[in-house]
């Protein structure tokens, strides 16, 4: 695969089995396909601190009780174009081999910051639940509305992760316990908090209103590469 360029249309062209099959073949170990560059990492002196902006705790009455028992009971339904349709536990997200970075999260209003990150790559979740030949996409639903979605080529990116830990501690409420998206090669609106659900499908015109995110009709790109 070393000598192969694959760009993101043509990922999207020929569809995530073959890619994702090679990709994941490997075990996992983070070995890039071609244009996938890694987002930079920082040491944990420059960790920053990070605004609380967006929703910092949703007023949802399920969540709510989650919360009082320490998401104990919190389940990621995951759905759609997969061999085995299932629904994780924080527990059972934590049994993977956890993936650290530090990275600076950009947002579209103009600030940026630096924060420490560790979760499971997604990668490893699509894995186990194992995708199938026709899957393009991946959509996102979260406790407080919103709904987003990322192709192959940014789901198997190695630091796209669904983050359970925030500088070396759990993850707070306010930043989107008890899983967040982290997607660094992206805007940070991409980096969805408090997920609910998780589909996998082929295509984004039959989601929602059609336009692949909750943020496009208000303005917000749908891809926001950085």
């Amino acid at each position: 695969m070393d000598n192969i360029r694959i760009s993101r249309r043509t990922l999207l062209a020929t569809g995530a089995s073959a890619l994702a099959g090679g990709w994941l073949s490997a075990g996992c170990s983070g070995t890039l396909l071609p244009q996938q560059a890694l987002a930079r990492e920082f040491s944990r002196d420059r960790i920053s601190p990070l605004p609380e902006n967006g929703t910092t705790n949703p007023e949802d009455e399920n969540y709510q009780r989650l919360l009082r028992g320490r998401f104990e009971d919190w389940r990621l339904p995951i759905s759609g174009l997969v061999a085995q349709p299932t629904a994780m536990s924080l527990d059972d997200l934590k049994r993977f081999p956890a993936r650290t970075q530090i990275t600076q999260h950009t947002c579209e209003e103009g600030w940026s910051a630096i924060a420490e990150w560790t979760g499971v790559q997604l990668s490893r979740v699509i894995e186990a639940v194992g995708i199938k030949p026709a899957a393009r996409y991946i959509v996102f639903h979260t406790v407080d509305g919103w709904w987003d979605s990322l192709d192959m080529s940014d789901a198997l990116h190695p630091q796209t992760i669904l983050t359970y830990g925030m500088n070396g501690r759990e993850l707070p409420v306010p930043h989107g316990a008890p899983i967040r998206l982290r997607v660094e090669r992206q805007l940070g609106y991409k980096s969805l908090k408090f997920l609910k659900t998780m589909t996998i499908t082929d295509r984004l015109d039959n989601v929602e209103d059609g336009t692949g995110a909750v943020g496009v009709a208000d303005g917000y790109s749908w891809y926001s590469g950085i």
